[in-house]
């Protein structure tokens, strides 16, 4: 069974998120793309928030959020109760995540990786 992966990204994220959808397709994951679907100026929290709506409705099991630094998104998807997002930018620091401290949700920044 394949399990479902929601994206969204704000602008600053989106150039990123366009190359994370394709890799994950390519390896034959289902992709929720929830946007935003170019680079023009767009608020964090919305993206955040979407992800986080997919998860909570069981449309998908896990998710990522990509922002310029990766804290905002981190912040914003943690307001919803029921989501633990974390800030990985290494493979063990999101395995870690995933096996210790059970996160739905991986926050990424753009900018910084």
């Amino acid at each position: 069974m394949r399990k479902k992966v929601a994206m969204a990204a704000d602008h600053g994220g989106f150039h990123l998120k366009t190359i994370l959808v394709e890799f994950l397709q390519r390896l034959g994951r289902e992709v929720a793309d929830l946007g935003t679907q170019s680079d023009a100026p767009v608020d964090y929290p919305d993206y955040a928030r979407a992800v986080a709506q997919e998860i909570l409705h069981e449309k998908a099991e896990r998710g990522i959020i990509i922002c310029g630094s990766g804290v905002g998104a981190c912040v914003a998807a943690n307001k919803f109760p029921g989501i633990r997002a974390a800030i990985c930018h290494d493979t063990f620091s999101a395995r870690q995540g995933v096996e210790d401290d059970d996160i739905n949700v991986l926050c990424l920044g753009a900018r910084v990786i």
